[in-house]
């Protein structure tokens, strides 16, 4: 079969390169314990290490449940991320039962609302999406709305605003989340402040757009203002979801979809009645957000990578691999074209790709 493919986030030519556990590798997983993930850093705002100061003196304060910091990473390279590590172990897990941090010093402007997890090597960190913004046009300047998301979001990359009012944005995946339920709720509100006035969508400024987009605008408008929950998940979370724990997006009198947009899925929830239809989808919601954090903290993601194989030899990788996964029951193969990925446990994905690496020598 030839020299396997590589595994994780980088390709590795020859084999896989998964070490054995040896003492420095033992060090690195004790250290990875005391670690925390920071999202929502305001990047760009101070210097580097006056940034680092401030996250220091933050996770350190009793109020936030902290401790001693060993050692602070940033900026690292994703944007508006950092990585702190604790003296004790026992720290992370106080810092991580906090409901909200926010961070705040006289340096900064105001408070900055930062996102939290725990450190796991390949978890579902730095996402991109593609966002349409084309039911907005009617009410604003694109472009200032924009401008406006990326002072909501400054931890997140954005792309070039399309003609046809799509933008790529790139960063964790809280953040994402966190930008998408902005642009819901706004929408939401345009939509009930124009039943309110009894006023049919209009562009109060900037350039007309032409009868096809305003059309498709009102049309998005009245959608999102149907009775109805949203969540929105990371794709792989999704997929591991549906296959392992079906029943969690399966409720009484309530119809869940999925609309897949990249490394994101929207999850639309839709009560059947009034009253009882709403209260329904929003028990549903609770539910499916509450696996979603569950599943975020164990799951981990591999990538087996092939790109430069021949169609022979990838097919017959494929193959090896959906033959062993009767052998791993717990994890979710994801096929590709030019990789597989595989999401589950960290024991489940390491025990996977081991026993990949054995049956392609």
């Amino acid at each position: 079969m030839g020299a396997p493919p590589g595994v994780g986030i980088r390709e590795f030519p020859a084999t896989f390169t998964l070490c054995a556990i040896s003492a420095q590798a033992a060090g690195r997983a004790a250290r990875s314990t005391r670690t925390i993930v920071i999202a929502g850093v305001p990047a760009g705002l101070l210097q580097d290490d006056v940034m680092a100061d401030i996250l220091t003196i933050h996770f350190q304060m009793s109020r936030n449940n902290g401790g001693d910091v060993e050692e602070v990473a940033y900026p690292t390279r994703d944007k508006g991320v950092a990585y702190v590590t604790f003296e004790d172990q026992e720290v992370v897990e106080g810092v991580l039962r906090k409901d909200q941090h926010l961070l705040q010093d006289k340096r900064l402007s105001r408070r900055y609302p930062l996102t939290v997890t725990r450190f796991c090597h390949n978890v579902f960190l730095r996402v991109t999406s593609t966002l349409s913004m084309a039911l907005f046009r009617d009410h604003f300047l694109l472009e200032d709305l924009v401008e406006e998301m990326k002072k909501q979001s400054p931890a997140l990359n954005f792309g070039p605003l399309q003609p046809d009012g799509q933008i790529a944005v790139r960063g964790s995946f809280p953040a994402l989340r966190e930008l998408r339920e902005f642009l819901l709720f706004k929408a939401k509100s345009l939509s009930e402040e124009d039943k309110r006035e009894g006023k049919p969508h209009q562009r109060p400024r900037g350039k007309p757009q032409q009868h096809r987009g305003a059309t498709e605008a009102r049309n998005s408008l009245r959608d999102a203002h149907r009775e109805a929950e949203v969540v929105v998940l990371d794709t792989d979370i999704y997929h591991y979801m549906k296959c392992f724990h079906p029943k969690t997006l399966q409720a009484n009198d309530v119809v869940i979809s999925g609309v897949t947009d990249g490394d994101i899925t929207t999850v639309c929830i839709e009560g059947a009645g009034r009253k009882a239809g709403a209260e329904h989808a929003l028990r549903a919601k609770r539910m499916i957000e509450s696996s979603s954090v569950e599943l975020q903290k164990i799951l981990r993601k591999e990538r087996i990578c092939f790109k430069e194989r021949s169609r022979a030899e990838k097919q017959r990788y494929k193959q090896l691999c959906e033959r062993l996964k009767a052998r791993h029951p717990e994890v979710l193969l994801l096929p590709y074209d030019t990789h597989i990925d595989v999401v589950g446990t960290s024991a489940g994905v390491f025990e996977f790709a081991e026993d990949v690496r054995r049956h392609s020598r």
